[in-house]
């Protein structure tokens, strides 16, 4: 049986902490409470005097280096107790938590099915960019965005929907929606435009940008840990071997592979960015 021993408002808090305590030895999970706080709980048996006093050394001081030093050396440390399981309730909360990533998820499913059921060739006309030449003289450069809306593909799309799911979430909860919006629209216009003038207008998917999220979170979990944007380095490194795969031209599709390296630089440097020139404001209101 476990005990409630501090709630957060704000998941970056009750993150950082966690893996600070696990690091000290303590066994620690971290539950969504029904009312949106972030509940740190502990087994029976645990010495509650030591672990409330470090809560309170926490709560005093949540920036100071140590716990910013165990987040990034722990990746994304202790994991957030999901195992309520699926409702229209939990689709609800994600749709008012993470307004954005839930709309190009619903975007991106929709112009997915509409080409599956026959009317490929109506997206296509829409949504893939054209030859510079063209796109030149159509001014249509809002084409430049729209290919990361089309998929060709089951594993396509569920392979980018995925990333995009967990990576870009994290960016939004934390960060705010306007952030996201604004590293969705960069990152989708850089890297689609790379891809177009090395390979011409016939290419389409999300995951120009979710290479770049995914710079994104790398980089601000390294720079800035108590965003509370952490990834494992696990991941990390899948995700890179996946991009050198790539290259390798031993799939059985052609990868976008200019997109992905220039969505994950595209991330990497507007993280930078961010970590030297930007400080969101982030509330540490407890409850014990």
């Amino acid at each position: 049986m476990s005990i409630p021993v501090i709630a957060f408002k704000h998941e970056p808090y009750a993150r950082l902490l966690a893996n600070y305590l696990t690091s000290e030895g303590f066994e620690v999970s971290v539950h969504l409470e029904p009312n949106g706080e972030f509940m740190l709980s502990v087994p029976e048996g645990t010495d509650l005097k030591t672990f409330r006093q470090h809560c309170l050394d926490f709560v005093r001081d949540p920036e100071h280096p140590s716990y910013q030093d165990i987040a990034w050396q722990q990746g994304a440390g202790v994991e957030l107790d999901t195992k309520s399981g699926f409702s229209f309730r939990h689709v609800k909360r994600y749709i008012q938590d993470v307004p954005f990533t839930a709309m190009i998820l619903a975007t991106c499913l929709l112009v997915y099915l509409l080409s599956v059921f026959g009317l490929f060739g109506t997206v296509a006309d829409v949504l893939l960019s054209q030859s510079v030449n063209v796109l030149t003289y159509t001014q249509e450069w809002w084409r430049l965005i729209t290919p990361a809306l089309i998929h060709f593909s089951v594993l396509h799309i569920i392979f980018n929907l995925l990333w995009w799911s967990m990576l870009g979430a994290q960016i939004e909860r934390q960060l705010g929606t306007s952030m996201l919006v604004i590293i969705f629209l960069i990152s989708a216009a850089i890297s689609n435009g790379a891809q177009l003038l090395m390979s011409g207008p016939n290419f389409g998917g999300l995951s120009g940008v979710v290479y770049a999220v995914l710079g994104f979170v790398w980089w601000a979990g390294w720079l800035r840990p108590s965003w509370g944007i952490m990834l494992p380095k696990s991941i990390v490194g899948f995700m890179l071997v996946w991009l050198v795969v790539g290259y390798a031209d031993v799939l059985w599709v052609e990868m976008a592979n200019t997109a992905h390296t220039v969505g994950l630089i595209t991330g990497c440097v507007l993280a930078w960015l961010l970590s030297m020139f930007w400080q969101p404001k982030i509330s540490s209101d407890t409850d014990t």
